[in-house]
């Protein structure tokens, strides 16, 4: 990446508090360049107030503090619209449990020349995951291959959200036109992306289980995702 290039680092978090702690210096071990937004719905936990406290120590941390709103898909929508308004050329976007290792955060940079969108793929030769359940893994493989099927997606890995994004191609987005608020996202945006031309590539990752706190991805997001999905293969405007 060139020194000219900027890079936002973006973090949606609910009760995060004991990951974001170690998470945010490794990020900015192996990304020293980048900006981390954590962008934080009202954590119960202090998730916000941390960030704001690690902000204050260094000024690549910054914190959006969301009143009222919650959901992964709508606090990403925020990151991204921050990532537009504020000039970033690329946004990384990752999960804040550590299931997203930054490791790869090279790996995604390093093919940013290739494509507008850089998936962290699971599903892929050399991806795989560690310390899931069979329920997990069935749930996960059928809604990545729903998605193909209704979206006409050709990558891999739609669910997961550790993905690199050209943000000239975001500002073409109308994201009051998105219509996800929770785990759906992950996959329309994808359709968004792909309807304004997007390119796209996916990099081998490793899937951690998430180092503290418990999973929000449930059988009701699942379902929702379902619907959600439907409703873009047959409406999409």
């Amino acid at each position: 990446m060139s020194d000219a290039s900027r890079l936002l680092i973006t973090l949606c978090t609910f009760n995060e508090r004991d990951n974001i702690r170690n998470l945010i210096p490794e990020i900015l071990e192996h990304a020293p360049q980048a900006d981390v937004l954590v962008v934080d719905d009202n954590s119960p936990d202090g998730t916000g107030e941390l960030a704001e406290q690690m902000g204050q120590d260094d000024p690549r941390i910054l914190t959006m503090r969301r009143v009222g709103q919650r959901g992964l898909g709508s606090a990403t929508v925020a990151a991204f619209r921050y990532a537009c308004e504020h000039d970033y050329d690329w946004v990384i976007n990752l999960d804040a449990d550590f299931s997203h290792p930054p490791r790869y955060i090279p790996d995604l940079l390093a093919r940013r020349d290739e494509a507008d969108i850089v998936i962290g793929s699971r599903y892929i030769s050399g991806g795989r995951i560690v310390g899931w359940q069979i329920r997990r893994h069935l749930m996960s493989r059928c809604i990545n291959i729903y998605a193909r099927l209704m979206l006409g997606l050709r990558t891999k890995d739609n669910s997961g959200s550790y993905r690199l994004y050209r943000a000239s191609q975001l500002k073409k987005i109308d994201f009051d036109g998105i219509r996800s608020t929770g785990y759906a996202f992950q996959e329309e945006i994808l359709f968004r992306c792909r309807q304004v031309g997007c390119t796209f590539a996916e990099v081998p990752i490793t899937f951690e289980e998430r180092r503290y706190g418990v999973t929000k991805i449930n059988l009701r997001e699942a379902v929702i995702a379902v619907y959600v999905l439907g409703t873009l293969r047959f409406w999409p405007e």
